[in-house]
């Protein structure tokens, strides 16, 4: 049976619960009375004691987020590219009360996002359309996120970084790229084949030089006394051999015979 104690109890128990918010981490809590901020101090992540029926706690997020934007962007020559792009910002804690009063809780779309527009067309109408695909993206990224703080920052918001994550060029433009890379990677390939024929050349050339010098230096070291001590070791080798053999000279070489081989 429920008793009047059961229920007061029970009463207590949720005026207690009402009268307490919570403030989650990452996050600042702004007290709100009557539709005005009671503070200007930002409350931290923890349990914070209300007035229900007057005061409530508004949050709001202080650590980095990512917001993604799918965008048309400008071109130098004139093209539009199709990009999709994270903003990644976030809110100074102690500027986040001026965010609510100032702007409201739909800072994002209101600015952040609205910023970004500008800036990114202001950017990217000053770099061709085959930029975004090449080292100069970096180049682009940077530009847009320091054109951001210099309208943002005064007000409280940090842009830390803004990334192009994916970029879909015209069709004919992207073809020319596709054919330009081909090209160059043809380019490339003759090219070192070319290096490779001429550092076979340079060998052979090199293996030949060896070859003649050597020769020459054998050449000029064989005189005709050499010669014919050269043919004498050779007659005695033969000399020395027990098969029968006809020796055919010019005549004017010397004939040794052992004498021990008769």
């Amino acid at each position: 049976m429920i008793t009047i104690k059961k229920i007061m109890l029970a009463i207590v128990g949720f005026s207690v619960l009402q009268s307490c918010a919570t403030i989650q981490q990452g996050e600042v809590g702004v007290k709100q009375r009557f539709g005005k901020f009671a503070s200007t101090k930002p409350l931290d992540p923890g349990l914070v004691v209300i007035n229900p029926f007057i005061t409530r706690v508004v949050t709001i997020p202080i650590q980095t987020i990512n917001r993604e934007v799918l965008l048309d962007l400008p071109s130098k020559e004139g093209l539009t590219v199709r990009s999709e792009i994270s903003i990644l910002y976030h809110i100074e804690r102690s500027k986040a009360i001026n965010v609510l009063e100032e702007i409201g809780p739909d800072y994002e779309q209101a600015v952040i996002v609205s910023v970004f527009r500008s800036a990114s067309a202001d950017v990217c109408s000053r770099f061709f359309a085959k930029d975004m695909h090449s080292a100069q993206r970096a180049v682009i990224e940077k530009e847009i996120a320091d054109a951001m703080n210099t309208l943002l920052k005064a007000r409280g918001f940090v842009v830390e970084n803004v990334l192009l994550k994916s970029i879909k060029l015209p069709d004919g433009l992207s073809r020319a790229i596709e054919a330009k890379l081909e090209s160059e990677q043809r380019s490339q390939q003759m090219q070192f084949e070319l290096q490779r024929e001429k550092q076979e050349a340079e060998r052979k050339i090199i293996e030949a030089t060896g070859k003649r010098d050597a020769q020459k230096i054998l050449s000029e070291g064989l005189t005709e006394q050499i010669i014919k001590l050269r043919s004498i070791e050779a007659f005695q080798q033969l000399s020395n051999s027990p098969n029968a053999k006809v020796i055919i000279t010019q005549g004017n070489q010397p004939m040794v015979i052992d004498p021990s081989s008769k």
